[in-house]
């Protein structure tokens, strides 16, 4: 499989934990498509740990639980898949996965036959419990080998959270997204560890191979499996526009049964989900207003001579004097160049608003960044005269 874009989609694991079963899977899968979510980009429905029996039947093989799941994954698979969708399923490196079920440790090949006869598209493989006396990277080597072995097209999303340098060996052994980050949780303090943590880490990540800082939990308001205290309308916004600026697989997290209107808009929001899916795939250039490592800048080369620009605020007071200076990006004023950029939030023309020249941009720019918030903007490059 050649990923040409982050793939996205929504995972059970953030907000249902354990309690998951067929009745929320295919509501799930309704719900995809009748929020428009599918239509936004979104494809993925993923079972995460827990969907098994604790113990595998006489001849070793996985066996999926029948009161969850009384007719079976296969089943599942198909009922996704007629919605246009795509299926996804959870196995482990180790003995057992993290929440005690069995892991496909030394029976890597017998489950890989298992998975592609359930008809899944895509397979998370944990961390938890494996031998600390071999590589890790041998052991998900092992299991892109068995999955390539089925004959079926399976993305293979690791997830060892960024452990034995992933980093470094991910691509090589076959990983079609990996893990960088220990799990996220519902709050703000979590987003920002995780951005600063990987910030630096995006040129490892691109077509067929991408950073994975876990999944959104916008929506989640502090409820569910990872809910610690939940976040702000304005903080899963600067949550969702850095995880687009730095071309980030988009798994919602959030039960999207029983969306808020904020969240459903920002989920579906074209301009940030286009800045995530852009063909380049290029990772931000990274700079400080100020100097303030709270206050981040970011520029994205994007296709069709575009760049966005995000700034955002990871200070709890607003900023009222928040500048983008150009020229840190490389803009040279005395070449007559600047950038006619918009909002990418409001759609508002951000000449226009600050009364430059022929609204163009020559030099900086300085606006309000609320207390946890972002502002995107996107535009062109093009000689002022």
């Amino acid at each position: 499989m050649i990923l040409r874009t982050p793939p996205m989609g929504w995972n059970s694991w953030n907000t249902f934990g354990e309690d998951i079963n067929e009745q929320l899977i295919m509501e799930t899968a309704d719900a995809m498509v009748s929020t428009g979510l599918k239509d936004a980009g979104y494809e993925y429905i993923v079972i995460d740990d827990c969907w098994s029996l604790r113990q595998r039947d006489e001849n070793g093989n996985l066996v999926t639980d029948p009161e969850k799941f009384p007719h079976g994954m296969k089943y599942l698979a198909d009922y996704i898949h007629s919605k246009g969708l795509k299926f996804g399923m959870y196995g482990c490196c180790g003995p057992m996965t993290c929440a005690g079920y069995p892991g496909s440790l030394d029976r890597e090949y017998q489950d890989a036959k298992f998975f592609a006869s359930c008809e899944i598209d895509l397979l998370k493989y944990d961390w938890c419990t494996h031998p600390h006396n071999v590589a890790g990277w041998t052991l998900y080597n092992r299991m892109r080998m068995a999955l390539n072995a089925t004959g079926r097209d399976i993305l293979f999303s690791v997830c060892n959270w960024g452990l034995e340098d992933t980093v470094n060996w991910a691509r090589k052994v076959g990983a079609d997204m990996y893990r960088s980050t220990w799990d996220i949780a519902d709050n703000f303090a979590s987003i920002e560890k995780i951005f600063n943590e990987q910030k630096n880490n995006m040129n490892l990540s691109g077509p067929s191979c991408y950073n994975d800082m876990d999944m959104l939990v916008c929506g989640m308001y502090g409820n569910g499996n990872v809910g610690a205290g939940g976040c702000s309308d304005v903080e899963y916004q600067t949550h969702f526009a850095l995880w687009c600026m730095l071309s980030q697989p988009l798994m919602i997290g959030c039960d999207i049964r029983n969306m808020t209107p904020e969240t459903a808009a920002l989920l579906m929001n074209k301009e940030l989900i286009a800045i995530d899916q852009d063909p380049g795939v290029r990772p931000p250039i990274i700079k400080y207003s100020d100097n303030n490592e709270k206050r981040p800048v970011l520029m994205k080369h994007l296709g069709g001579d575009d760049y966005a620009f995000a700034a955002a605020n990871f200070d709890s007071s607003e900023c009222g004097w928040y500048f983008i200076n150009f020229p840190d990006f490389g803009l040279s004023p005395r070449d007559n160049y600047g950038f006619e950029l918009y909002d990418v939030l409001t759609g508002e023309n951000v000449g226009e608003a600050h009364g430059k020249y022929k609204n163009l941009i020559t030099d900086c720019i300085s606006f309000n960044v609320p207390a946890h918030g972002i502002r995107v903007f996107r535009g062109k490059l093009k000689k002022v005269r």
